[in-house]
């Protein structure tokens, strides 16, 4: 296989994140936005048109569809997935991709509003990618390479192995989602149906990076009930709820134990919602830590944190309510490890140098390992993602392509034969 081949994921890349896909998390319904469909079924008209038959959506937006096995060798299932939603935290909506060729090294200045300034300052990996071709986009919107470039990688790596039968390979079943982005995006999924013994999301960044590790999340919810009056006639029986959440905020640390003041392998507590009105009001905090003891330890230290403000006011309570969301998924990992061992063949295949780091936050994969589908995390090339600064390399995709090609062959040729 050429290093030079063009896999044309970059056309794929600029196609896709013209459909504006934007999951909603206030939404009831699923997928939470209808408008996800839009690109699901025109992923399911392109997997048929490139020779896979079953290849279909189904009513929650989910699209499955198999590559049939062409070795003798009995060989696990093999899942590669990506989610075909974009983040809620910036505009998906009328995304203008741009192809920057031969990338010069200087800043990227966007044209749809030149305040928005990609920088190799801010943004160093750039400097590895001079010559190279970049895209961004226009400067209102995010562009959407997360997670539409690991649609496009897998996308791009089908239409090769179907062109290239003489490439020995097991079952691979491709699964793209919805909803990713607002914590939904395995809910729905039928695991029967995929019937994959492992998996790989494809949803990373930087060239070279492999990740089997997430952070284990829970949800906390603190629900402060004060006590109410008619303001006019309330001295000395109103008690402002609203104002105890606000005092309970305010007693979290400044300088330790949040997003913006953690890095590598530190936990946090993070508020993400109040509301409510002076007898009732609630707050939301996300919890983070690489391990269960860990989450344990934040959520005792936040309970104490509110009890303490809640001594100052009696007549008041609150409830603390412990929601779990995801766990460490190398919990399971490291039950299999020939997932991470053959993907680390396949980079070494492509001449990368394996970073292996843990991913401060969680993917599909995460659940799914602990559906039932163990599951790693491979790079794609995004960066600046969630943001108008968003932008990725033209060979960074191509590569990830090309990985997969080898990852297909890795798992065939170290495969027993067939009794």
């Amino acid at each position: 296989m050429s290093t030079n081949y063009k896999y044309g994921t970059a056309e794929r890349l600029m196609r896709y994140v013209q459909i504006d896909t934007q999951s909603n998390p206030d939404s009831n319904t699923f997928p939470s936005t209808e408008k996800q469909k839009n690109l699901s079924q025109l992923l399911v008209a392109e997997l048929k048109a490139i020779g896979i038959s079953d290849a279909h959506m189904d009513a929650f937006g989910y699209v499955y569809a198999m590559i049939p096995s062409n070795s003798e060798k009995t060989i696990p299932v093999v899942c590669f997935c990506s989610h075909v939603d974009t983040a809620p935290d910036c505009s998906g909506t009328g995304v203008k991709p741009i192809l920057h060729q031969n990338y010069n090294g200087q800043d990227i200045v966007l044209p749809d509003d030149p305040s928005q300034i990609i920088s190799p300052k801010q943004y160093p990996y750039l400097n590895k990618h001079i010559g190279k071709d970049i895209i961004t986009a226009g400067g209102k919107t995010l562009l959407g390479a997360d997670d539409k470039a690991g649609v496009a990688i897998i996308m791009s790596m089908a239409a090769y192995l179907l062109q290239h039968p003489e490439i020995k390979h097991g079952p691979i079943r491709i699964l793209f989602t919805p909803d990713e982005e607002v914590g939904r995006g395995t809910e729905k999924v039928d695991m029967q149906k995929l019937g994959a013994a492992v998996g790989y999301t494809l949803d990373g960044g930087e060239l070279g990076t492999l990740e089997d590790e997430t952070f284990s999340a829970d949800g906390v919810e603190i629900v402060i009930h004060g006590v109410i009056a008619h303001p006019g006639y309330a001295k000395g029986i109103l008690v402002n709820a609203i104002k105890i959440a606000s005092e309970i905020i305010d007693a979290l640390p400044k300088d330790e134990w949040s997003p913006e003041t953690t890095e590598k392998r530190q936990g946090f507590v993070h508020p993400t919602d109040i509301n409510g009105l002076a007898e009732k009001a609630t707050i939301r905090f996300i919890v983070r830590d690489f391990t269960e003891e860990g989450l344990l330890q934040h959520e005792a230290r936040l309970k104490s944190i509110a009890e303490n403000v809640l001594k100052q006011y009696p007549g008041c309570s609150m409830e603390f309510h412990v929601k779990e969301q995801y766990r460490n998924m190398k919990k399971v990992l490291e039950q299999h490890p020939q997932i991470v061992a053959f993907a680390q063949e396949a980079y070494k295949r492509c001449g990368l140098t394996v970073v292996k780091e843990p991913i401060r936050g969680g993917t599909d994969g995460s659940r799914f390992s602990f559906m039932g589908m163990p599951c790693a995390n491979l790079f794609t090339g995004m960066q600046a993602i969630h943001s108008k600064h968003e932008w990725i390399a033209v060979d960074d995709m191509e590569t990830a392509t090309r990985m997969l090609v080898e990852l297909v062959q890795v798992w065939e040729q170290q495969s027993a034969v067939t009794s």
